[in-house]
């Protein structure tokens, strides 16, 4: 193996990994949330952690979702895993669909330390747009084993009258 084998190679792993990172970054790039802490978040201190890497105001989490569209509405799926239905709030805004909510840490109820806390806790927003104009006071929700449904309906598109003009 000489050195330009070794160099096509290299380059052909490193395109690889690029093209991959670049397939992660669009497809989830919506979809990395920042978790910011409260003081209701109620993590443990700095002190009770044993994880290294663990940064309190540094929360990131994946809240991957879906968004389905066919005739006469929208539907959006937000996994939103730990949090009970009341910690959740959605509303439309514009052209867009905004989920907040908190997810707080709880702690066990014996004495002891965390190795390892990997979770993202606190507070959340994530932004959904939508792509035509919907009906905001008639959507509905549901949340069922850490997944948020929301459906809203479209707006009917209004056709324009056909109208014959006769010239005199």
């Amino acid at each position: 193996m000489n050195f330009d084998e070794i160099k096509q190679g290299w380059s052909s792993f490193w395109d690889s990994v690029a093209e991959g990172w670049q397939h992660l970054r669009q497809s989830a790039s919506s979809a990395i949330t920042r978790f910011k802490p409260s003081t209701q978040t109620n993590l443990p201190a700095k002190s009770d952690i044993d994880d290294a890497f663990f940064i309190p105001s540094m929360g990131w989490s994946m809240l991957g979702g879906d968004v389905f569209e066919d005739d006469k509405r929208i539907v959006v799926r937000i996994e939103v895993p730990g949090l009970d239905k009341n910690d959740i709030d959605i509303e439309v805004s514009g052209n867009s669909l905004v989920v907040r909510g908190e997810k707080r840490f709880e702690r066990e109820d014996t004495e002891g330390r965390y190795r390892v806390l990997q979770c993202a806790y606190g507070s959340f927003e994530r932004l959904v747009p939508l792509n035509t104009a919907v009906k905001a006071d008639q959507a509905k929700a549901s949340y069922r084993n850490g997944v948020l449904r929301v459906e809203l309906p479209k707006v009917e598109e209004v056709k324009p009258n056909r109208l014959t003009v006769r010239i005199h």
